[in-house]
């Protein structure tokens, strides 16, 4: 298993990159969105799913909602109300329990977010307004299609489906979203590689150092 030093690196070097993109397109990410989907563990699903939030540090979630939104028919079959604030590592997690009790590490906010496999979708809404939608899955002739762009693939048992990057958002689920084999609640959202000018992957290297996280308490 690749050590967890080198995952980060790789995760925060990516961030980095996207803060560059970011500032050298004048592309910018509203916040909160999703960030990782965890919705089919290997084994039993309840207590282990979990949703997770990447924003800025402090933003308020009270009043927000997070739905799970059924493939078939298109009826709402989880609704959530979140309250809370952002960490300041700007990650959110939300995990599968009840009693205030969840097997999810790393969990700021507990509750019954048991989502189904797909084909379906989840959405983070503000009232009326849709801050962030993940579709994921095979959708068919007559299935409703609640995400963005395109599906995301439909994450295998044990996987989770992981944000590219979050800081560039480009509205299709099937381009913002990968598979992580091994999910990363808490942890700052899986990046794939992002290509970049050879100065800015110089100063993406000499930042590496300094992006390591300390272990967040549990």
């Amino acid at each position: 298993m690749e050590d967890i030093h080198v995952k980060q690196k790789h995760r925060y070097a990516s961030l980095v990159a996207g803060l560059c993109l970011a500032g050298m397109s004048g592309v910018a990410t509203a916040t909160p969105i999703i960030s990782e989907l965890f919705y089919d563990a290997a084994s039993t699903d309840a207590g282990f799913v979990f949703v997770e939030l990447f924003g800025t540090p402090g933003d308020s979630l009270d009043g927000l909602t997070l739905e799970g939104i059924n493939g078939t028919g298109g009826s709402i079959y989880i609704s959530v109300g979140l309250s809370g604030f952002i960490p300041p590592d700007g990650i959110f997690v939300i995990g599968d329990g009840s009693g205030g009790v969840t097997s999810v590490p790393n969990a700021d906010f507990i509750a019954g977010v048991d989502f189904q496999n797909g084909p379906d979708s989840v959405v983070l809404r503000d009232g009326s307004d849709i801050l962030d939608a993940v579709g994921y899955g095979a959708f068919g002739a007559g299935d409703i299609f609640a995400g963005e762009g395109f599906p995301a693939a439909d994450a295998p048992g044990g996987s989770s489906l992981a944000r590219v990057n979050p800081l560039l958002d480009s509205n299709d689920n099937s381009v913002d979203f990968s598979l992580l084999e091994v999910p990363t609640p808490g942890v700052m959202p899986a990046a794939s590689e992002v290509p970049l000018p050879a100065a800015a992957w110089l100063f993406v290297s000499g930042l590496l150092p300094l992006l390591i996280p300390r272990r967040r308490r549990r």
